[in-house]
């Protein structure tokens, strides 16, 4: 044997050959640290395991690490010296110092491996529901394993349940809620650490197991399905003929496996509850929206009671509310509910037209009448003949121009700029501000009397931060249309994103709300939205009120929301809050005067 090259022979635990490293060094070691010559992982097997020294035509071999041992002619012993050609034992493994032993087409295996983890991926990856995926798992797990049955367990709050089984006699096992009571199973789900048992019905620890005893296994392998460190479940494989069946490569395999499977059953578990969450959130949608407008909040109610009283008479409304609450969606729903509905809407913004072109614009011109004018044009008065004229920043309207309208609305014609025939108009009128109208009139910056034939009825529309219910309902309706208009349709915010939502003041209000999330949407290559992504921090507040202010405030939603579940029963909503109805009245006409 001395002109003989030796190598180190690792065997499974069955005897069939896996590797061979040449013993060319005068010492060589073995365990699960990288840093050995040959590397090992599996059960009882530490860092620095074994070391093993040529001496001449024999080899000294030694147990490391504290605790290390390997069995020698069935004993467990810490040292001893061999010959090439015989046998040690540690974590399942057979140590053979000698001539090299030929494993049996091993890249051939490993390429079998990988063609079978190819396709397992691509089938998982197609979109065709949770339950098949988990039953194209298993029977993948099973194929490759050589396995004759096997559970897949999923965690459902926190206890784990079959979802998948290959074997009939299940029931032996498994509650008739799918819970399992397996100490393999649990043993696995603790540790979160890949389990094999070779000899099961032989194994001190596992003989009385409920899958050994029940199903008769002689071995079993049994694998976490972990994603980002989260547990979704398990996988077991058994055999239920042979012993020593699986060995550290079966185990190998199946983490492999199951790794794999961990990120894309992740994926179907969230792609499912987005599906899940958006078919709720839709429902919601139809119980609590009102044609193209969402909100389920008192205030929100009470606007909702207001248009359906309005839109059928044919009366001129004015709407006022912060930039960015939705005057113009308000609007629109006025026209959609009206009689006008078959007609036009049309809508111009009175401050973002320059002052010498927002006459033409609203009444039109005759062609000649100023430089530029090659063509008659009619203007918008005209185009939203039969329907209804949206004005926008009322407001922003010249004090010369405010005579005309005002002339406009009560004759119910229009002249072209440079001509001087009038021309009758069918309109309904719906004007929009952000500003206080009565205060500039007193500056005198807005005509008295055309307010007050543009006030026939006022609606207000309350700022985001008065409508708390709202807010995360708007949100996630308009993540869902930005997610579609952007092939991203299993976008989701997650439970700070939305905190911080509920905190932020919105002085944009629904103008802001889906500019960060559009560039949340457009900027973020997650699935899930974070307070980050929406730029919003913890200084985002809504500033602190005086206590006064604030009891107010409490108190005016109170009886919105009271009001609200009594129908506007005033009666009943003074006798639930046990205050004098004149209370109730006398709040109704002060928030009417707002």
């Amino acid at each position: 044997m001395s002109t003989t090259r030796l190598f180190l022979n690792l065997l499974d635990a069955t005897g069939l050959p896996i590797r061979s490293i040449p013993l060319t060094r005068p010492v060589s070691t073995i365990g699960s640290g990288p840093g050995n010559d040959l590397s090992i992982s599996g059960e009882g097997i530490s860092a620095c395991h074994l070391r093993m020294e040529r001496r001449g035509e024999q080899i000294l071999c030694e147990g490391v690490d504290r605790g290390a041992e390997f069995l020698h002619n069935g004993k467990k012993i810490r040292k001893a010296v061999i010959a090439p050609g015989e046998q040690l034992r540690a974590g399942g493994y057979i140590l053979q110092p000698g001539p090299r032993l030929d494993a049996p087409s091993s890249d051939a295996s490993e390429l079998q491996h990988y063609r079978k983890l190819h396709e397992f991926c691509r089938e998982l990856s197609t979109d065709s529901g949770l339950a098949p995926l988990l039953d194209k798992l298993l029977e993948k797990v099973l194929e490759v394993t050589k396995a004759d049955r096997g559970f897949l367990v999923l965690m459902e709050e926190g206890r784990p349940r079959v979802v998948s089984a290959r074997v009939s006699e299940s029931r032996n096992i498994v509650d008739t809620d799918g819970q399992i009571s397996d100490s393999i199973v649990r043993k696995v789900i603790e540790t979160r650490e890949p389990l094999i048992v070779s000899d099961a019905l032989n194994d001190s620890l596992f003989q009385s197991a409920d899958s050994v005893v029940n199903l008769k296994l002689a071995s079993v392998m049994c694998a976490p399905l972990i994603d980002r460190g989260k547990l979704l479940g398990v996988l077991f494989a058994g055999n239920n003929r042979v012993a020593n069946l699986f060995t550290q490569v079966n185990l190998d395999v199946l983490t492999v496996f199951a790794a794999q499977a961990a990120m894309i059953l992740s994926s179907a578990i969230l792609v499912g509850e987005l599906k899940d969450a958006n078919t709720r959130l839709r429902e919601r949608l139809e119980t609590q929206a009102f044609g193209s407008l969402v909100g389920d909040s008192p205030s929100m109610r009470e606007i909702y009671r207001k248009v359906e009283k309005i839109a059928g008479a044919d009366v001129t409304v004015l709407i006022t509310g912060e930039t960015g609450v939705g005057k113009e969606l308000i609007a629109r729903e006025i026209h959609r509910r009206s009689p006008r509905s078959k007609g036009p809407f049309v809508g111009i913004n009175c401050g973002a037209i320059p002052e010498n072109l927002l006459e033409s614009e609203l009444f039109g011109h005759v062609r000649g009448a100023f430089t530029g004018a090659v063509a008659t044009r009619p203007g918008k008065f005209m185009a939203a003949h039969g329907g209804s004229l949206f004005l926008d920043e009322i407001g922003e309207m010249p004090l010369q121009l405010q005579v005309k309208l005002l002339r406009v609305l009560q004759d119910r014609t229009v002249v072209k700029v440079g001509d001087t025939r009038p021309e009758a108009v069918d309109i309904r009128v719906i004007a929009a501000t952000n500003q206080d109208l009565e205060e500039m009139i007193r500056e005198g910056r807005f005509r008295e009397d055309l307010y007050f034939r543009l006030n026939v009825i006022t609606l207000r529309l309350p700022p985001l931060r008065e409508r708390d219910r709202d807010i995360l309902l708007i949100a996630n309706y308009l993540l869902r249309k930005i997610g579609e208009e952007y092939r991203r349709p299993n976008l989701r915010f997650d439970a700070a994103a939305e905190a911080a939502m509920l905190r932020h003041g919105w002085p944009g209000n629904i103008r802001e709300l889906e500019n960060r999330i559009r560039k949340a949407a457009v900027l973020s290559g997650q699935v899930i939205l974070t307070q980050a992504d929406l730029e919003l921090d913890n200084r985002d507040e809504s500033p602190v009120l005086p206590l006064a202010e604030a009891r107010e405030r409490f108190e005016a939603r109170y009886i919105d929301e009271v009001l609200n579940r009594n129908g506007g029963n005033r009666t009943k909503t003074a006798r639930d809050l046990g205050v004098d109805p004149r209370t109730i009245f006398r709040y109704l006409e002060k928030k009417a005067g707002r």
